[in-house]
C-alpha cells in the first residue's frame, strides 16, 4: 500500500482570475494574451504614452538590453490589446489576464510582480454607457449583487474619455473604515473610450 496522494488547490490568484475569465467570456469576450517581455514601441508608444512620461523612468520600469535593442518587462497588459487590433478586425471583444512588473518598492500595497486584467471592445455603435453597464455587471458578480459603484472622471493616456471605478467599501458598508481611507469606497479599476 501506498499512500494517498493529497492533491492542493488553486492558488488564490489563479483562482479570481478564473471567476474574473468566467464573467467577461460569459459576457461574450476572448481571452487573449501575449509576451511579458515587451518593446517599447508595444508597451508605451502604440498606446499613446509619450517620451517624458514618467513609466518610462529606468525607477519605474525594467529594462533589458538585448543586442542593442531595447525590451523592458512589460508594465500593463495592454501591450497585448495593440498586437490583437493588429492581427483582428471588429468586432473585438477580449479579456487580458497577465503578470506585469514594475520597479516597485514591496510593502502590504505594492509589488514588483502582480496580476493584471483588463479588456477591449472595438466596434460600432458602442457608448460610454456600455462600458459602465459592463463593468457594473463585473462588479455585482464579482463583489456582491447589492453592491453600488460609481465612476468618478480620471485621465489616462490612452483613452477619452477616462473614469476610475468604485465600489462601496465591503468591509465597512461605506461607513467608513481604514480599509477605505474613511470615505466609504474602493478604487477597483481604471476604464475608458
Amino acid at each position: 500500500p501506498v499512500k494517498k496522494i493529497q492533491f492542493a488547490a488553486l492558488h488564490p490568484i489563479t483562482q479570481i482570475i478564473d471567476e474574473i475569465i468566467s464573467i467577461f467570456t460569459e459576457l461574450s469576450f476572448q481571452v487573449a494574451t501575449g509576451p511579458e517581455l515587451e518593446t517599447d514601441y508595444y508597451n508605451f508608444e502604440a498606446l499613446n504614452i509619450p517620451q517624458d512620461h514618467p513609466a518610462r523612468d529606468l525607477q519605474d520600469t525594467f529594462y533589458i538590453e538585448n543586442s542593442n535593442r531595447k525590451l523592458l518587462l512589460r508594465t500593463h497588459t495592454s501591450p497585448v490589446q495593440i498586437r490583437v487590433m493588429e492581427k483582428y478586425l471588429p468586432p473585438i471583444r477580449v479579456v487580458i489576464p497577465g503578470k506585469v512588473y514594475r520597479h516597485e518598492a514591496t510593502d502590504a500595497t505594492h509589488s514588483a510582480v502582480f496580476h493584471q486584467v483588463e479588456g477591449l471592445a472595438v466596434d460600432t455603435n458602442i457608448t460610454f454607457a456600455d462600458l459602465k453597464g459592463i463593468l457594473t455587471i463585473f462588479a455585482k458578480r464579482i463583489f456582491n449583487e447589492k453592491i453600488n459603484v460609481r465612476f468618478r472622471p480620471s485621465y489616462f493616456p490612452f483613452t477619452e474619455p477616462s473614469a476610475e471605478m468604485d465600489i462601496e467599501c465591503i468591509i465597512c458598508g461605506k461607513r467608513g473604515c481604514r480599509v477605505c481611507n474613511g470615505t466609504g469606497w474602493i478604487e477597483t479599476l481604471g476604464c475608458g473610450m
